[in-house]
Protein backbone atom coordinates (compact mmCIF):
# COMPACT_ATOMS: atom_id res chain seq x y z
CA UNK A 1 0.00 0.00 0.00
CA UNK A 2 1.48 3.53 -0.77
CA UNK A 3 1.53 6.31 1.60
CA UNK A 4 -1.00 8.44 0.18
CA UNK A 5 -3.66 4.91 -0.14
CA UNK A 6 -2.67 4.53 3.71
CA UNK A 7 -3.63 8.12 4.67
CA UNK A 8 -6.74 7.37 2.38
CA UNK A 9 -7.11 4.84 4.03
CA UNK A 10 -7.06 6.35 7.97
CA UNK A 11 -8.95 9.38 6.81
CA UNK A 12 -11.84 7.30 5.66
CA UNK A 13 -11.80 5.46 8.85
CA UNK A 14 -11.56 8.79 10.69
CA UNK A 15 -14.79 10.16 8.63
CA UNK A 16 -16.62 6.98 8.88
CA UNK A 17 -16.21 6.73 13.21
CA UNK A 18 -17.35 10.38 12.89
CA UNK A 19 -20.82 9.46 11.21
CA UNK A 20 -21.35 6.53 13.31
CA UNK A 21 -21.46 8.99 16.52
CA UNK A 22 -23.37 11.81 14.88
CA UNK A 23 -26.07 9.01 13.72
CA UNK A 24 -25.99 7.05 17.20
CA UNK A 25 -27.09 10.67 18.88
CA UNK A 26 -29.77 11.29 16.03
CA UNK A 27 -31.04 8.15 16.49
CA UNK A 28 -31.49 8.29 20.00
CA UNK A 29 -32.36 11.67 20.21
CA UNK A 30 -35.00 11.20 17.09
CA UNK A 31 -35.06 7.84 17.04
CA UNK A 32 -34.02 5.35 14.15
CA UNK A 33 -37.28 6.60 11.82
CA UNK A 34 -37.24 9.93 12.49
CA UNK A 35 -33.74 10.46 11.48
CA UNK A 36 -32.70 10.95 7.54
CA UNK A 37 -29.69 10.61 5.97
CA UNK A 38 -29.78 14.27 5.46
CA UNK A 39 -30.19 14.53 9.11
CA UNK A 40 -26.98 12.92 9.11
CA UNK A 41 -24.94 14.59 6.36
CA UNK A 42 -25.85 18.26 7.71
CA UNK A 43 -24.77 16.83 11.01
CA UNK A 44 -21.32 16.23 9.36
CA UNK A 45 -21.34 19.47 7.60
CA UNK A 46 -21.36 17.33 4.00
CA UNK A 47 -23.74 16.87 1.36
CA UNK A 48 -26.09 14.01 1.29
CA UNK A 49 -24.10 12.84 -2.02
CA UNK A 50 -20.67 12.88 -0.02
CA UNK A 51 -22.74 11.02 2.51
CA UNK A 52 -23.16 8.06 0.07
CA UNK A 53 -19.33 7.57 -0.94
CA UNK A 54 -19.48 6.49 3.05
CA UNK A 55 -22.54 4.52 3.97
CA UNK A 56 -25.37 3.26 1.35
CA UNK A 57 -28.53 4.36 3.96
CA UNK A 58 -29.32 4.09 7.40
CA UNK A 59 -30.06 0.44 7.40
CA UNK A 60 -26.29 -0.03 7.00
CA UNK A 61 -25.71 2.41 9.65
CA UNK A 62 -27.76 0.60 12.10
CA UNK A 63 -26.62 -2.67 11.73
CA UNK A 64 -23.02 -1.68 12.02
CA UNK A 65 -23.88 -0.46 14.99
CA UNK A 66 -26.19 -3.23 16.28
CA UNK A 67 -23.00 -5.92 14.72
CA UNK A 68 -20.37 -4.00 17.25
CA UNK A 69 -22.28 -4.05 19.94
CA UNK A 70 -23.55 -7.57 20.22
CA UNK A 71 -21.12 -9.35 17.74
CA UNK A 72 -17.84 -8.31 19.98
CA UNK A 73 -18.66 -8.83 22.91
CA UNK A 74 -20.63 -12.51 22.01
CA UNK A 75 -16.84 -13.66 20.37
CA UNK A 76 -15.38 -12.38 23.31
CA UNK A 77 -17.79 -14.08 26.29
CA UNK A 78 -17.11 -17.44 23.93
CA UNK A 79 -13.16 -17.14 23.57
CA UNK A 80 -12.95 -15.78 27.86
CA UNK A 81 -15.05 -19.10 28.46
CA UNK A 82 -13.25 -21.72 26.45
CA UNK A 83 -9.84 -20.39 27.65
CA UNK A 84 -7.67 -22.65 29.94
CA UNK A 85 -8.18 -20.81 33.60
CA UNK A 86 -10.30 -20.97 36.43
CA UNK A 87 -13.79 -19.97 37.28
CA UNK A 88 -13.10 -17.03 39.19
CA UNK A 89 -10.44 -15.88 37.13
CA UNK A 90 -12.57 -15.91 33.70
CA UNK A 91 -15.82 -14.60 35.44
CA UNK A 92 -13.25 -11.49 36.63
CA UNK A 93 -12.15 -11.07 32.70
CA UNK A 94 -15.75 -11.74 31.27
CA UNK A 95 -17.49 -9.11 33.50
CA UNK A 96 -14.38 -6.44 32.79
CA UNK A 97 -15.07 -6.86 29.44
CA UNK A 98 -18.87 -6.43 29.29
CA UNK A 99 -18.43 -3.61 31.47
CA UNK A 100 -15.82 -2.10 30.06
CA UNK A 101 -17.69 -1.80 26.41
CA UNK A 102 -20.88 -0.43 28.11
CA UNK A 103 -19.04 2.50 30.03
CA UNK A 104 -16.83 3.18 26.98
CA UNK A 105 -19.88 2.82 24.24
CA UNK A 106 -22.77 3.74 26.73
CA UNK A 107 -24.84 5.98 24.10
CA UNK A 108 -24.35 2.89 21.32
CA UNK A 109 -26.03 0.04 23.58
CA UNK A 110 -28.98 2.55 24.69
CA UNK A 111 -29.24 3.44 21.46
CA UNK A 112 -29.38 -0.57 20.54
CA UNK A 113 -31.62 -1.59 23.19
CA UNK A 114 -34.14 1.33 22.05
CA UNK A 115 -34.07 0.38 18.58
CA UNK A 116 -34.56 -3.48 19.03
CA UNK A 117 -38.19 -3.22 17.99
CA UNK A 118 -37.16 -1.36 14.94
CA UNK A 119 -34.20 -3.82 13.66
CA UNK A 120 -35.09 -5.27 10.42
CA UNK A 121 -36.02 -9.25 10.82
CA UNK A 122 -32.44 -10.92 9.85
CA UNK A 123 -30.28 -7.92 12.05
CA UNK A 124 -32.75 -8.75 14.63
CA UNK A 125 -32.06 -12.57 14.52
CA UNK A 126 -29.06 -12.01 14.85
CA UNK A 127 -29.03 -9.50 17.69
CA UNK A 128 -30.91 -12.06 19.52
CA UNK A 129 -28.39 -15.11 18.91
CA UNK A 130 -25.52 -12.72 20.05
CA UNK A 131 -27.36 -11.90 23.19
CA UNK A 132 -27.41 -15.69 23.72
CA UNK A 133 -24.07 -16.40 23.15
CA UNK A 134 -22.71 -13.70 25.71
CA UNK A 135 -25.52 -15.49 28.09
CA UNK A 136 -24.04 -18.64 27.78
CA UNK A 137 -20.53 -17.98 27.77
CA UNK A 138 -21.50 -16.61 31.53
CA UNK A 139 -23.57 -19.66 32.24
CA UNK A 140 -20.47 -21.62 31.01
CA UNK A 141 -18.11 -20.29 33.56
CA UNK A 142 -20.39 -19.55 36.30
CA UNK A 143 -21.37 -23.42 36.09
CA UNK A 144 -17.64 -24.23 36.08
CA UNK A 145 -17.14 -22.14 39.23
CA UNK A 146 -19.92 -24.22 41.35
CA UNK A 147 -18.20 -27.39 40.10
CA UNK A 148 -15.06 -26.87 40.85
CA UNK A 149 -16.43 -25.18 44.50
CA UNK A 150 -15.05 -21.63 44.03
CA UNK A 151 -18.84 -20.41 43.61
CA UNK A 152 -21.64 -20.63 45.52
CA UNK A 153 -24.27 -23.15 44.27
CA UNK A 154 -27.19 -20.98 42.97
CA UNK A 155 -29.19 -21.64 40.10
CA UNK A 156 -26.37 -20.57 36.95
CA UNK A 157 -28.92 -18.95 34.27
CA UNK A 158 -30.53 -16.41 37.05
CA UNK A 159 -26.52 -15.64 38.00
CA UNK A 160 -25.71 -15.14 34.91
CA UNK A 161 -28.67 -13.21 33.98
CA UNK A 162 -28.11 -10.68 37.19
CA UNK A 163 -24.48 -10.24 36.29
CA UNK A 164 -25.15 -9.81 33.11
CA UNK A 165 -28.03 -7.18 33.80
CA UNK A 166 -25.41 -5.43 36.50
CA UNK A 167 -23.07 -4.86 33.81
CA UNK A 168 -25.64 -3.45 31.04
CA UNK A 169 -27.17 -1.12 33.39
CA UNK A 170 -23.78 1.29 33.45
CA UNK A 171 -24.53 2.34 29.87
CA UNK A 172 -27.37 4.27 31.83
CA UNK A 173 -25.73 5.97 34.24
CA UNK A 174 -22.04 6.41 34.10
CA UNK A 175 -20.92 9.41 32.57
CA UNK A 176 -17.61 10.06 31.08
CA UNK A 177 -15.51 12.55 33.54
CA UNK A 178 -17.02 11.62 36.00
CA UNK A 179 -15.55 10.30 39.86
CA UNK A 180 -14.19 7.11 37.98
CA UNK A 181 -12.96 6.31 34.40
CA UNK A 182 -14.38 3.92 32.49
CA UNK A 183 -11.47 1.28 33.06
CA UNK A 184 -12.30 1.51 36.85
CA UNK A 185 -15.64 1.09 37.21
CA UNK A 186 -15.10 -1.78 34.93
CA UNK A 187 -12.16 -2.84 37.71
CA UNK A 188 -14.44 -2.43 40.57
CA UNK A 189 -17.86 -4.20 38.95
CA UNK A 190 -15.61 -6.96 38.11
CA UNK A 191 -14.00 -7.74 41.81
CA UNK A 192 -18.04 -6.97 42.48
CA UNK A 193 -19.13 -9.99 40.48
CA UNK A 194 -16.70 -12.41 41.83
CA UNK A 195 -17.53 -11.29 45.62
CA UNK A 196 -21.30 -12.02 44.79
CA UNK A 197 -20.65 -15.30 43.94
CA UNK A 198 -17.62 -16.64 45.72
CA UNK A 199 -17.48 -19.11 47.83
CA UNK A 200 -17.47 -17.96 51.65
CA UNK A 201 -13.71 -18.16 52.69
CA UNK A 202 -14.84 -19.48 56.09
CA UNK A 203 -16.00 -22.86 55.37
CA UNK A 204 -13.50 -24.31 57.27
CA UNK A 205 -13.31 -27.56 59.45
CA UNK A 206 -13.83 -24.84 62.78
CA UNK A 207 -17.21 -23.31 61.07
CA UNK A 208 -19.53 -22.99 62.11
CA UNK A 209 -19.66 -22.70 65.91
CA UNK A 210 -21.25 -25.52 68.03
CA UNK A 211 -23.73 -22.73 69.27
CA UNK A 212 -24.49 -21.74 66.22
CA UNK A 213 -27.36 -24.17 64.49
CA UNK A 214 -28.47 -22.27 61.99
CA UNK A 215 -25.37 -21.35 60.24
CA UNK A 216 -24.77 -25.14 60.54
CA UNK A 217 -28.13 -25.90 58.71
CA UNK A 218 -27.02 -22.93 56.53
CA UNK A 219 -23.75 -24.59 55.18
CA UNK A 220 -25.80 -28.07 54.80
CA UNK A 221 -28.07 -26.62 52.53
CA UNK A 222 -25.74 -25.31 50.52
CA UNK A 223 -23.83 -28.73 50.56
CA UNK A 224 -27.20 -30.26 49.36
CA UNK A 225 -27.83 -27.37 46.59
CA UNK A 226 -24.36 -28.04 45.11
CA UNK A 227 -24.89 -32.15 45.13
CA UNK A 228 -28.08 -31.80 43.51
CA UNK A 229 -26.58 -29.59 40.62
CA UNK A 230 -23.73 -31.95 40.63
CA UNK A 231 -26.32 -34.99 39.95
CA UNK A 232 -28.76 -33.23 37.67
CA UNK A 233 -26.09 -31.85 35.52
CA UNK A 234 -24.43 -35.53 35.08
CA UNK A 235 -27.51 -36.63 34.22
CA UNK A 236 -28.64 -34.49 32.29
CA UNK A 237 -25.25 -34.70 29.98
CA UNK A 238 -25.74 -38.32 30.11
CA UNK A 239 -28.90 -38.31 28.16
CA UNK A 240 -27.21 -35.80 25.35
Amino acid sequence: MSQANGRGSVRRELVEAQIYEQATRLFAERGFAGTSLQDIADAMGMTRPALYYYVKNKDQILAQLVTEITEGPADAAAGIAAEDLGATEKLRRLVHLIASRQAHHAARFRLVIRSESELPAELAAAHETAKRRVLDGFVRVIDQGVRSGEFRPRAVRTTALGLIGMCNWIAWWFHPGGAQSADEVADQMAEMAVALVAQSPDRTPASPRPDDPAAALSLLRQDLDYLEHVITGSSESSKD
